[in-house]
């Protein structure tokens, strides 16, 4: 990336959300700043527009750029600051080609994200989204010793589907619930680490769905993953399991998932969907699914570090720095 084009002193940023006000301001004093006051997710006309229009553009992860629109960017735009730890939304290889630098902001939403599924696999065994319903709509006739019976954890097999920042976060913190750890990955990782974590590395995916009594999925989308569990893997999951997923919406065949609930052989909790923001009604009328609108990462303290990661990578570009959390793109 050392042939990627240098930025201005003070080089014109688009931002395709509204961040946290204190980014905003560092940002504004920093940069010649363009938010999106509406807080509407852009239109992909809107966004060529605005690649045309700046010198860094800040997407979010649900901003998908594509070759074509790289292609037709022009000359100005030199930096795509990406706010998000995952760069599938972007074609890593025509920005290369087109000496466009990419940034992201790894690492600030780990433990965050972790929380939250380890939050959902508690809410998901212990049938929490069934339970609620009951109350609320008025049909709880009172505590009984066999009714709204879930699952403990202890004892359990917990397996973890990409062992990166994320799953370990969420088997480190799996531990203190008594679960045994099990994970698949595309690289083993060091005994070293599986020791810190109490994992098992298993490295045929299809025993590790069949045997876990909670998957969890922390891998990246792209082609290779697209449906990685679909309707085949759904019906290798033993009765009685949970599916969590917390990474991105497309690791799921939501069809095939529809039908596998339905049955009731199996229990999911989802907080990423295949067709954000829409998400398919079948799948909401489900009892033993528990379902939140993308929240792994929203916190205050994860989206302000977050923010404050793009100021820091875009000033070191300014500054005629290498970015602290460059991307490095294939070849184009």
């Amino acid at each position: 990336m050392d042939t990627a084009r240098p930025l201005p002193p003070r080089p014109r940023v688009i931002v395709t959300r509204r961040l946290l006000p204190e980014v905003e301001a560092r940002m504004a004093e920093l940069f010649d700043l363009v938010p999106n006051l509406d807080d509407r997710p852009m239109t992909r006309v809107q966004l060529e527009t605005a690649m045309h229009d700046c010198d860094v553009l800040v997407p979010t992860v649900t901003d998908m750029i594509d070759a074509a629109m790289i292609a037709g960017a022009g000359e100005r735009i030199a930096m795509i600051a990406s706010f998000g730890a995952g760069t599938d939304h972007i074609d890593l290889a025509a920005a290369r080609a087109h000496r466009i630098l990419v940034t992201n902001t790894p690492g600030v939403f780990t433990d965050d994200t972790a929380d939250l599924t380890l939050a959902l696999i508690i809410l998901v065994s212990r049938r929490f989204s069934e339970n609620a319903r009951t109350l609320r709509e008025g049909r709880w006739e009172g505590w009984a010793p066999s009714s709204m019976l879930g699952h403990s954890l202890s004892g359990k097999t917990l397996g973890i589907v990409g062992m990166g920042r994320i799953g370990q976060a969420v088997a480190y913190r799996a531990r203190a619930f008594g679960l045994e750890i099990r994970y698949h990955n595309r690289h083993r990782l060091p005994p070293a680490v599986e020791n810190m974590v109490s994992a098992r590395y298993e490295p045929n995916l299809d025993r590790l769905v069949a045997e876990a009594d909670i998957l969890t999925l922390h891998c990246p989308a792209g082609p290779e993953t697209r449906h990685l569990i679909d309707a085949r893997r759904l019906g290798l999951m033993k009765p009685g399991a949970c599916l969590v997923n917390t990474s991105r919406g497309r690791l799921v065949d939501e069809d095939a998932l529809v039908k596998v609930l339905s049955q009731e052989r199996i229990a999911a909790a989802l907080d990423v969907f295949e067709r954000e923001p829409q998400v398919d009604p079948r799948l909401l009328a489900m009892p033993n699914l528990v379902a939140l609108p993308h929240l792994g990462s929203a916190t205050y303290e994860g989206r302000g570090a977050a923010g404050h990661k793009i100021v820091t990578n875009i000033r070191s570009w300014v500054d005629g720095h290498r970015p602290p959390d460059m991307v490095l793109p294939a070849p184009a």
